[in-house]
């Protein structure tokens, strides 16, 4: 009786393990499918936040009414909200500072 009952709890251990592995596996599926639709998502808004780049940039205009270069500027986001054209070269050299403050830390 004592093995019987052995062998039943053993039986019960792999049946429970085995619907363990199908829910995981389940989950794992939902999962994937789950990060391939934010990852099409994501390449989505990068691509329009390109063209919305590109619009920009194509529109604006220095003092001499020239086309500003998108290659020597860049477009800062302030956390009000305010926009800014920002030299490129102004922005490398705040992320250096960045960078050795982090480092400093």
């Amino acid at each position: 009786v004592a093995a019987q009952n052995c062998r039943k709890r053993k039986l019960n251990a792999i049946l429970n393990l085995e619907e363990d592995v199908c829910n995981l596996q389940s989950q794992k599926e939902s999962l994937k499918k789950e990060h391939s639709q934010c990852s099409r998502s994501i390449s989505r808004m990068k691509q329009k936040l390109n063209n919305l780049y590109h619009d920009i940039f194509s529109r604006l205009r220095d003092d001499q009414g020239r086309p500003v270069n998108p290659c020597q500027y860049v477009i800062h986001c302030s956390s009000n909200g305010s926009v800014f054209i920002i030299p490129k070269r102004l922005v490398k050299s705040e992320q250096k500072d960045n960078e050795k403050e982090q480092k400093q830390k």
